[in-house]
């Protein structure tokens, strides 16, 4: 905040220097003025102001000390007190000359900006362009300003119809609290508590959670003593599924530099001990405000280190195979400026960027912009328009899986500085378009013959292009597991456990999206076990395998490879329509087609047999066209 106060003075030094003269002629008067001038330089602004007044006691007319001393109070963040200064000025000297009036108008337009008072602004702005020096003109602030008025005229005609709501208690009941995200299912919120406002007082990660029969969300808390510490703990992400979080920390023994970003995995529903992110991540200078992608496997964060573009940058890194995370990367000239680009938050879908930057076009003060992946990389970004951006800061903002709210932080100033800080949510504006629509399917994995927990691997895959969309884990202690996902025709889902049958589900066909208690139950290996081999395709009345097979073929091949003493059998099923005689030569060529395959794929054709039933073992009855699609089925069961 300062360095813009500071970079505003300057605005008003060099368009000064082309005026040069006074409106009045005592000399006094002028000594104390120009008196004041010398501690403007040297950032003296209060025995500035003393002297400015001191020169308007002498010469109540004297509108250039009227002008200087609102110049400091906006400096000091008090454009209100700045536009009662000037205005007492002017009431005093109304036939001031036009440079020394073009000179107040620029200042009552910043002044205008800063507490978003836009039509002011665009008015003394438009006055102001008259009694400009041409050399003024041509100087970059200028132009930048013009842009700005530009760009404001327009935003402000085209208006989203939100209403910010400040979120009751037990909520906001600390001096600070900041940076809100949510998981997947919106019924978990964490965010960053603090409790005063220097640099002194202690940051900690808290949680609160939704209860859905009050409708209210509860009581906030410590995450857990594994993560807050005697240090500070901030600013943090979590993947969707709630598994993964990664924060900021500052100060800490183990650190690189000023604040770097650290990892914690919770297993068997406890987080465990949070271990630095490492030189790839970290540097030596500040590394914060960390947005973790759905799935857990791309980083973006703000950091200030060199190799950017100026100010603070948005950076990435991937997360490798191994667990590892890649050398973080500058995520470019599209995004970053020379100025501050801050809170990054990437959307459930991997797909959309938000972020906060003064260095783009806005409103004032920081504002909130969106890009869109195109074309592989991310694309120029677009503010996200009016009133979700105005004269204030806008910062951390979090949009919910579900699109309904957009959570963010609003801050109170108090004489420029901050005072207080409380969470806020509007209903996010359907005008912008977030993508296709997101499903939230959340249950258990548990073991069908015991009922206990188990942690599986759950794997949703796009059948058509053969490609895994997103990966998540069941907890080890519990059994539960949250999964986010596209809402695509043909997507299946695969349950995975050494020492288990995979689960396959149809996600459209066995109806996951958006259920809350989906109990997964997995069946040990053993002889006479047999599971439905879902998402086997073949075209009517054929048995050549479809290319959408390819998913399930190859985890049963990995099934077998990692079982290598499992003998199975693939039995073909068909529904009642036709011949029983064809339906089960039919069903056996379609079974033949699935051994040629994992032949094919170096499975030993010794461990396997095939059989067609026809229409013999209907799992449903055949008396609607949904029935007899799930009686059209492989089986595969164990020798």
């Amino acid at each position: 905040m300062r360095q813009i106060h500071l970079f505003i003075l300057f605005l008003f030094l060099s368009f000064s220097s082309f005026s040069q003269t006074y409106t009045i002629i005592d000399n006094r008067a002028i000594k104390l003025h120009q008196e004041g001038d010398e501690f403007v330089q040297k950032r003296m602004y209060d025995e500035a102001i003393a002297k400015y007044k001191a020169s308007i006691s002498r010469e109540a007319n004297f509108l250039e000390s009227y002008l200087k001393w609102g110049r400091i109070l906006l400096t000091k963040g008090l454009p209100e007190e700045a536009l009662e200064i000037v205005d007492r000025g002017l009431a005093r000297n109304v036939k001031a000359p036009a440079g020394l009036l073009g000179e107040i108008a620029w200042l009552k337009t910043h002044c205008f900006l800063k507490i978003g008072g836009y039509n002011s602004a665009i008015q003394e702005f438009d006055n102001t362009k008259a009694l400009m020096p041409a050399e003024f003109k041509s100087t970059r602030p200028f132009k930048e300003m013009e842009q700005q008025i530009d760009f404001i005229r327009i935003g402000i005609q085209e208006v989203y119809d939100i209403k910010k709501e400040k979120l009751a208690e037990p909520l906001n009941q600390f001096t600070l609290q900041y940076f809100p995200v949510l998981t997947a299912d919106s019924k978990k919120m964490l965010f960053t508590k603090r409790d005063g406002v220097t640099n002194s007082e202690h940051e900690d990660i808290f949680v609160s959670y939704f209860d859905e029969d009050s409708a209210r969300w509860g009581e906030p808390r410590g995450i857990a003593s594994s993560i807050n510490s005697a240090y500070n703990e901030g600013t943090c992400t979590i993947s969707a599924d709630g598994k993964i979080l990664i924060f900021t920390s500052c100060q800490t023994p183990d650190s690189f530099g000023d604040c770097d970003l650290y990892i914690s995995y919770k297993v068997n529903d406890e987080w465990q001990k949070p271990s630095n992110m490492g030189k790839s991540v970290n540097s030596r200078v500040w590394d914060s405000q960390p947005s973790l992608s759905a799935d857990g496997r791309i980083l973006f964060f703000s950091s200030n280190r060199r190799g950017g573009f100026g100010g603070k940058d948005i950076w990435y890194s991937l997360r490798m195979g191994d667990g590892s995370w890649s050398e973080a990367k500058n995520l470019g000239s599209k995004v970053n400026t020379p100025k501050d680009e801050v809170s990054p938050f990437i959307y459930f879908n991997n797909e959309i960027l938000f972020f906060a930057s003064d260095g783009h076009l806005g409103f004032g003060g920081i504002d909130l912009f969106i890009s869109r992946v195109e074309g592989g990389e991310f694309g120029k970004p677009v503010n996200l328009g009016y009133p979700i951006n105005d004269h204030q800061d806008q910062l951390a903002l979090f949009i919910t899986a579900q699109r309904d709210f957009a959570y963010y932080t609003e801050t109170i100033l108090n004489d420029g500085n901050q005072e207080r800080s409380f969470l806020y949510k509007f209903r996010f504006p359907e005008q912008i378009d977030l993508g296709e629509k997101l499903m939230v399917t959340a249950g258990k994995v548990l073991n069908k013959n015991t009922g206990e927990p188990v942690e599986a691997k759950l794997s949703l895959v796009d059948l058509a292009t053969d490609s895994k969309m997103y990966q998540f884990q069941s907890d080890g202690r519990t059994g539960d597991f949250t999964m986010l996902y596209p809402n695509k025709a043909s997507s299946g889902l695969y349950v995975e456990k050494k020492g288990f049958l995979p689960k396959i589900y149809n996600v459209d066909r066995d109806s996951l999206q958006n259920q809350e208690n989906l109990n997964v139950e997995l069946t040990p290996v053993a002889a006479g076990e047999e599971f439905t081999f879902e998402n086997i395709f073949f075209d009517f009345d054929k048995d050549e395998l479809k290319q959408e097979s390819s998913t399930s073929l190859r985890r049963l091949i990995g099934f077998l490879n990692e079982n290598p003493s499992v003998k199975i059998e693939i039995a073909g099923h068909t529904d009642n329509i036709g011949a029983e005689v064809y339906n089960k030569d039919l069903s056996l060529r379609r079974a033949e087609s699935v051994k040629q395959y994992l032949i094919s794929n170096k499975i030993n054709e010794g461990r396997l047999k095939t059989e067609g039933f026809g229409s013999s073992k209907p799992v449903v009855p055949n008396d609607t066209s949904d029935n007899r699609a799930l009686n059209r089925r492989i089986t595969i069961s164990i020798l």
